[in-house]
């Protein structure tokens, strides 16, 4: 390893919160940056959600769209660099490890086990901080994920299959490269800085969002587990808004959480046949399953012509351009399992529920291609205009299960211990878990690694 004295680079988690502790001048210089310059180190300071120009990072879906009475908040995910907020915990788990471990560009190769968006963001944040980075993933993915990895300079391992078999990509990074000196690991689905981004950082983004955009509160949070950090945002919120409630969304042809299904699907980026390790299930208190045909074409339909949307949705030109390309299928997917959810709680029109879109539709143009050729031409709007339809024929009561009943939550907990400590972890450290105070102390950790971030790093031009 190299010298763990030598200067670092990029955000504090404070920083990443609240970009406006930067000063407002090389803020600006950054955000300018990403378009124009995106591999510039300068960029590590645009991953947040704040947007420099607009104030936040999300959208409102109209009425017309979600059919529910309730407000529904999308978190616009595809404005962080690299095109995906995944990137975020990709930088806050090399962060802690050149803080924890004094890993430096040149001392170890970054080894990121994904199916796609997260091994995106940390070929992204390897390559402009100056690391060798290798991603292994399924070989099953969408073309796109793997020419983003190439473009920012990783290479990738493969293993068989695709988003259902990401146990198999866990298995070769155990096998190869944990434990090995030139090697870090940085791991989405047991890594807790994960969790600690999500919690502090997206948390503050939601919270900033819907006051931007006029409501008063968060009453719902969904989420659909890839690794379910993002989840952890929902536990940050309740700080602020303490009865709210959190949801998790999995595909209905992988039902691991509602009843330990494994099946194929394809979504890409969620429903990974597991209880990942930092998810805390006892703060989940939903759990709601969508098919995954819906946000194939969910996807379609936002990706087609401003008229089509204008059409299908009797929405005008500006909302139809606002709603164009803002979701991959995972979106798609959070979208209609937020609908699903608020319908079965109830929410009112003071209600507010918020979700998020993890990417854009740019990274999906090939499973529209498969879409295609499914039905032998480019669909039309009338392939899609059933869509909407079916979606709202779902029945929430059938779709949606509370966990609070029963002995779920201690299910996927025994689920979760079955998974992990296979890979080393003990039964009593997961059992750990259990208690909301560890999750609590985790979080806690957050103060004392800016403090340590911030006597090491190189500061950036200029910081309040």
């Amino acid at each position: 390893m190299s010298d763990p004295k030598h200067p670092v680079y990029g955000p504090t988690y404070a920083e990443m919160r609240d970009p406006g502790l930067l000063d407002p001048a090389f803020r600006a210089r950054a955000a300018e940056l990403q378009n124009h310059l995106p591999l510039h180190r300068d960029n590590l300071f645009n991953i947040h959600w704040q947007d420099a120009y607009t104030g936040v990072s999300a959208f409102l879906v109209p009425q017309a769209v979600s059919g529910l009475a309730a407000n529904l908040v999308v978190m616009d995910g595809g404005t962080f660099p690299s095109g995906s907020m995944k990137v975020g915990p990709a930088y806050a788990m090399l962060m802690e490890r050149e803080l924890n471990e004094g890993i430096r560009p040149g001392s170890a190769t970054v080894i990121a086990p994904s199916t796609g968006n997260f091994g995106i963001g940390v070929s992204w944040v390897a390559r402009v901080k100056g690391y060798e980075a290798r991603v292994v993933m399924p070989s099953g993915m969408s073309r796109e994920r793997y020419a983003l990895i190439e473009r920012y300079g990783a290479t990738t391992d493969l293993t068989p299959g695709s988003e259902a078999d990401v146990n198999l990509t866990l298995q070769r990074t155990q096998d190869r490269y944990a434990g090995q000196a030139d090697c870090t690991v940085l791991g989405q689905f047991s890594d807790l800085a994960n969790y600690r981004f999500h919690r502090h950082v997206t948390a503050e983004g939601v919270r900033r969002a819907v006051q931007g955009l006029g409501l008063d509160g968060v009453d719902l949070f969904v989420s659909a587990p890839g690794s379910a950090g993002t989840l952890a945002a929902g536990e940050g919120l309740r700080e602020s808004f303490p009865d709210l409630c959190l949801a998790a969304v999995e595909p209905e042809e992988c039902s691991t959480l509602t009843d330990g299904g494994r099946g194929s699907h394809v979504i890409e980026g969620i429903g990974d046949q597991m209880v990942t390790l930092i998810h805390n299930v006892h703060a989940t208190d939903l759990v709601v399953r969508i098919p995954d045909v819906h946000t194939i074409r969910g996807t379609a339909v936002f990706s087609s012509s401003t008229d089509d949307i204008m059409a299908m949705f009797g929405v005008d030109a500006d909302c139809a351009a606002r709603l164009q390309g803002r979701f991959g299928p995972s979106g798609i997917c959070n979208v209609v399992g937020a609908m699903q959810a608020a319908s079965y709680l109830g929410l009112d029109q003071s209600r507010t529920v918020v979700t998020v879109a993890t990417d854009a539709n740019d990274r999906y143009q090939s499973i529209l291609d498969q879409l295609s050729n499914n039905l032998g031409r480019q669909p039309h709007r009338r392939d899609l205009s059933g869509w909407w339809s079916e979606v709202q024929e779902l029945e929430p009561a059938r779709q949606v299960l509370d966990i609070h009943e029963s002995d779920h939550r201690e299910r996927l907990h025994g689920m979760k211990r079955d998974t992990w400590v296979p890979y080393g972890y003990s039964a009593d450290f997961i059992d750990s878990m259990q208690d909301q105070t560890f999750w609590d102390r985790e979080y806690d950790r957050v103060t004392q690694l800016d403090l340590q971030w911030q006597a090491l790093r190189h500061p950036p031009d200029s910081c309040r």
